[in-house]
């Protein structure tokens, strides 16, 4: 198998939404859009790279006046497109746009029924925007809650609702801005809870891959893995540089269009330094083919990075 070849990258299209969940520090509420033509050269230089699937995030990705340009831009390489989203944006016309670009899949992240002081992300909000999707959409809907952003019964609850819509569901752990576990408002329920969840999920294809590790890490917080950040999964900021993830953001700082199958080689030779205690699951995911290989480059410890201020 090739190791100079990303399975996932994820861009940044905005940094802009218009929520602001207490728990995220990947958004701001003033930037511009990244202009069209140079997300274009991104994806262009993705496809080059041999990159299987790219997914348009944010920020809010459907702030984006050309989002359904940029999927069909991707979907012109024979990459694979996917969103990750808030669903608050998501009218008739924007579902139908996407249906022609040719999405395959939406992530939309639910976190509570009501918002709180950790999340936005609400089912009462945004339910008749799910409905439309399930009568509307012709790409898979995923929707995913982290634990830990409301009480355990509003969890069930939650759950509950989307299965009557027969979305694909997830649960996800909720993690600080190191990308360390924190159990929210979970509190000591959070390893019962997230059994019970993860029996309830049902989960796309892409989702399948790179599990196993969530119970040991809640009872834990120690499950080492060989990270292929920078490699088998680019995360693309809005200025265009590769980071590690979205953690991670100044590391390894190169510009996406220098980037090079060398790099691609070096990042995924090396072990990141923070491993054992990394919750984001999407880089273990992408990284979960690759175990059997070894790394042989020393370990880079985490840098201490400031991100974007919570607005």
């Amino acid at each position: 198998m090739d190791v100079k070849r990303p399975f996932l990258a994820q861009v940044v299209v905005t940094r802009r939404c218009n929520l602001s969940c207490g728990y995220c520090n990947e958004y701001d509420d003033v930037s511009k859009p990244v202009p069209q033509e140079v997300l274009e050269a991104r994806i262009d230089h993705l496809a080059a790279l041999g990159t299987v699937v790219v997914t348009l995030t944010g920020g809010e990705p459907l702030l984006h006046p050309q989002l359904d340009e940029l999927v069909a831009r991707v979907v012109s390489h024979g990459m694979v497109c996917t969103l990750i989203s808030n669903g608050y944006a998501f009218t008739r016309r924007w579902i139908e746009r996407l249906n022609r670009a040719g999405l395959t899949l939406v992530q939309i992240s639910i976190d509570n029924l009501e918002p709180n002081e950790v999340s936005e992300k609400s089912l009462s909000l945004i339910q008749k925007r799910l409905v439309g999707l399930k009568q509307h959409a012709r790409f898979g809907v995923n929707v995913n809650a982290v634990l830990g952003s409301c009480s355990p019964a509003a969890t069930r609850t939650l759950v509950d609702e989307v299965e009557k819509l027969g979305f694909f569901m997830t649960v996800g752990l909720l993690h600080d801005g190191m990308g360390q576990l924190d159990a929210g408002l979970a509190g000591p329920e959070l390893p019962e809870l997230y059994r019970e969840m993860r029996g309830r999920s049902k989960k796309s294809l892409f989702h399948h891959v790179g599990e196993g590790w969530e119970d040991r890490m809640i009872a834990k917080r120690d499950v080492p893995f060989r990270c292929r950040a920078g490699a088998r999964y680019l995360y693309v900021d809005e200025h265009g540089l590769v980071a590690y993830c979205s953690q991670r953001r100044s590391e390894p700082g190169l510009p996406l269009l220098e980037y090079t199958r060398e790099h691609l080689t070096e990042a995924f030779e090396t072990p990141k330094g923070c491993e054992a205690s990394c919750t984001i699951a999407c880089v273990r995911r992408a990284s979960a083919m690759d175990e059997w290989r070894g790394q042989q480059r020393p370990a880079r410890p985490p840098r201490i990075v400031h991100h974007l201020p919570l607005v």
